[in-house]
């Protein structure tokens, strides 16, 4: 499944892999289990697949029968071990994916700590009445120190894993055939199979899927109690990202410029191309850091377009929260696009095997 020139002109790490794959699966490494259902939503690739919107799909499915936490690595946060996220924590505290997920889902836990296997003991440890019920784990699949009661990977449509190679020649951060240990597999930011007139018709949609989904599961190499689905994003209408002076009035403006630090903004980028005349963009880094010359250099490129509604990314928009150096004029015009996942056809995750949460 791998490509060749992977194994050949990547042998020490494609062999490095191998070896620590097969230390797990021989029991020679050990994977814990826990009392509680874990679900474990991950990829193979190096981002870009959508796996916070995801969770957050997976939460609002759940959050009214379970007493769920979500537990993520929290990258690039400046904080050290296990940590609950607090309604007055920055992204420089927890990371800026479950900054998000905490200012959408506050009722949950929210917790960072880069051994999962500690995380999930630290947040078991909690008294009753908080101890999650169900957790979830964010970007978990290579951490195999836990055993998950359900995996999920992602795969994203538009790169899927048997095209592509391994790091650095490629995207693959781990072999593409350890998607056999995956329990679910949804391809993401897929086609809007059945759409017509902005609406999906599930019958439609459902026919034109199944051929499909015949093809992706022979080229995943997926087998028959393997769930495989299809998911596609949706954008909603346009937040400000300081709300105390965000003028929505710029909404309506027929220009836009943007700028993104996520891994793959093409999605975001063909979204408001569909609705604006793009001006000017800028693209940063995934999970990237704005530093103080940073704002003043988007504050000047901004000033540039006068008349432009300013668009960023709902991640990118958790990294700007209060930050002292936007101007006043980009602050009016600054504006995030909330961003949600849909399953196609539009049945929950595991419908089609009448699946419930799994328990551990």
């Amino acid at each position: 499944m791998l490509p060749f020139k992977s194994k050949i002109l990547l042998f020490p790490y494609w062999l490095t892999l191998k070896i620590r794959h097969f230390l797990y699966d021989k029991g020679i490494k050990k994977s814990y289990s826990f009392p509680v259902p874990v679900i474990c939503i991950g990829n193979i690739t190096v981002g870009g697949t959508g796996k916070t919107p995801h969770a957050e799909m997976i939460i609002a499915m759940l959050e009214d029968k379970y007493r769920i936490a979500l537990l993520s690595r929290g990258y690039k946060r400046k904080t050290k071990g296990f940590r609950i996220a607090t309604d007055t924590d920055t992204f420089a505290e927890i990371g800026d994916e479950p900054l998000q997920i905490k200012h959408k889902f506050p009722n949950i836990t929210v917790a960072v700590c880069a051994d999962r296997k500690e995380g999930i003991e630290k947040l078991l440890s909690l008294p009753e009445g908080v101890r999650p019920e169900l957790i979830i784990l964010d970007d978990a699949f290579q951490h195999r120190r836990v055993r998950p009661s359900h995996s999920i990977v992602l795969v994203n449509w538009h790169n899927p894993i048997f095209s592509d190679n391994l790091l650095p020649i490629g995207r693959l951060r781990d072999l593409p055939e350890q998607i056999r240990r995956a329990d679910s597999v949804i391809v993401t930011k897929t086609p809007r199979f059945g759409e017509h007139d902005g609406i999906i018709d599930d019958r439609l949609c459902a026919e034109q899927i199944a051929p499909v989904e015949k093809e992706w599961r022979s080229r995943l190499g997926l087998n028959s109690s393997q769930n495989l689905c299809f998911s596609t994003i949706f954008y909603g209408e346009p937040l400000p990202v300081d709300s105390s002076c965000g003028d929505s009035r710029y909404i309506y403006s027929h220009n836009a410029i943007f700028f993104t630090g996520i891994a793959n903004d093409t999605e975001f980028r063909n979204h408001i191309v569909g609705k604006y005349k793009v001006q000017d963009s800028i693209k940063f880094p995934d999970h990237y850091s704005f530093s103080k010359t940073n704002i003043k250099e988007i504050n000047c490129w901004a000033a540039k377009h006068p008349t432009a509604v300013v668009f960023t990314t709902e991640k990118d928009s958790k990294r700007l929260i209060g930050n002292p150096y936007l101007s006043q004029d980009l602050k009016r015009r600054l504006f995030y696009i909330p961003i949600q996942v849909m399953i196609l056809p539009q049945h929950p995750i595991g419908k089609q095997h009448n699946q419930e949460v799994p328990q551990p």
